[in-house]
């Protein structure tokens, strides 16, 4: 097993930097502490070390957990106060595009990875819309600008600018955009999943 240096670096900014940006990685990924350092070709207790900030990275390992992340070492390295993929915050201009079936709707995700709630920008084209649909969970939203047609169970609701909504997403639901002008929805889910991995 290949380590890094176990010396605590006194929470240096850059090292804490990179494990968050490890650590963001890894729950983007879906992978658990020891699922990651197995890849990597390292023990649990270095990776985790490393995602603390406690250890710094040397070039031989830092090369290993970015093969195991699959992405450039040079992602892994964080030097400028614009992190794009942070645990905590996600920048305007770096939000992730989500697959959607249906069309004339786009789905940008706002919330950052391994985060509990899915934050998402969605904007639906005039026309554009959903078929119904339910899943585990819950939603919330607001429109923030356009009209949109929400129906929950059966029932329709008429949004537009600044109304909101929340209900259980087992309830059967849909959109569609009836109107001239395009329209968004910051929209949140609750999905029930299986425990996050080592958070």
């Amino acid at each position: 097993m290949t380590e890094v240096d176990a010396t605590p670096t006194g929470l240096d900014e850059a090292d804490l930097r990179l494990g968050r940006k490890v650590r963001a990685l890894r729950l983007e990924r879906n992978l658990s502490l020891a699922e990651l350092a197995g890849k990597a070709g390292m023990s649990l207790g270095a990776l985790s070390q490393i995602e603390r900030g406690l250890s710094s990275l040397r070039v031989k390992v830092l090369w290993q957990l970015a093969a195991a992340l699959e992405v450039e070492p040079t992602a892994l390295i964080v030097d400028s106060d614009d992190d794009s993929n942070d645990l905590f915050c996600v920048r305007s201009t770096k939000r992730r595009r989500l697959p959607v079936q249906s069309e004339g709707i786009a789905k940008h995700l706002l919330s950052p990875p391994g985060a509990a709630l899915t934050g998402m920008m969605v904007k639906i084209e005039p026309g554009g819309g959903t078929t119904s649909y339910a899943h585990t969970g819950h939603e919330f939203g607001i429109v923030t600008s356009g009209e949109v047609e929400l129906v929950i169970d059966q029932i329709p609701y008429v949004l537009r600018e600044g109304d909101s909504f929340a209900f259980k997403s087992t309830l059967l639901h849909s959109f569609r955009n009836e109107g001239a002008a395009a329209a968004s929805i910051v929209w949140v889910n609750m999905q029930k999943v299986k425990p996050a991995k080592d958070d």
